[in-house]
């Protein structure tokens, strides 16, 4: 595959949704530095537009995002790709219904993910919204997730959500705004149960 089969300006279009998504993550503070990706399908869904390695998500602009096949091929851009671009790609095939995929950083539900625990679905929203936000831990020898611990724990389609330990979130949804509010929905539910968890010890304390 090459930039020659691809549709210009359905690249464009994408890259500017991409770069819309990043900066709302920055200004939520989902994301405040060069960690974390996102990533969303072209048409005909053979390639992403991903975000490169180094860049933080108050700096995406059209010229710095990359353009990669599945395959990991790359078609366009000039910047580092992410260690992401493997778990992301694999994801897309083990998911067609992908098309867009948010990882972030983001504290309430990385403090969850770095304890060991599952981010509870609490509330109805979440509850309808999500259902199960699973926990996916380390990889075997101990270092981040890739695409053997990611992919199959996401297979399912009815999974859109995830928490990586030690590490942070994965959203996905069929756009990058549905994909993005599932991350912030992560979130708002991860402080909402640490609040819940807190006010439950403070019913409990002694007088």
């Amino acid at each position: 595959m090459s930039m020659a089969n691809i549709d210009d300006s359905d690249v464009y279009a994408k890259k500017l949704a991409l770069v819309q998504t990043a900066r709302r993550c920055f200004e939520q503070k989902l994301q405040t530095n060069a960690g974390g990706n996102l990533s969303v399908k072209l048409a005909g869904g053979a390639a992403i537009v991903i975000k490169p390695s180094g860049v933080g998500f108050n700096e995406c602009n059209a010229d710095n995002l990359l353009v990669y096949d599945l395959k990991r091929n790359r078609l366009g851009g000039h910047g580092r790709p992410s260690k992401d671009l493997d778990f992301h790609c694999a994801l897309y095939c083990e998911r067609p219904d992908i098309g867009a995929i948010v990882h972030v950083h983001s504290p309430w539900a990385t403090g969850f993910a770095s304890s060991g625990q599952e981010v509870p679905c609490l509330t109805v929203q979440s509850i309808e919204k999500i259902g199960r936000i699973p926990l996916i831990p380390l990889s075997a020898n101990g270092g981040p997730q890739g695409p053997a611990e990611i992919a199959p724990a996401m297979a399912d389609r009815a999974i859109n959500a995830a928490v990586l330990a030690n590490h942070g979130t994965i959203s996905v949804g069929r756009t990058l705004m549905q994909a993005q509010y599932v991350a912030e929905l992560i979130e708002e539910t991860a402080h909402i149960a640490f609040v819940r968890d807190a006010l439950k010890l403070l019913d409990g304390r002694p007088e």
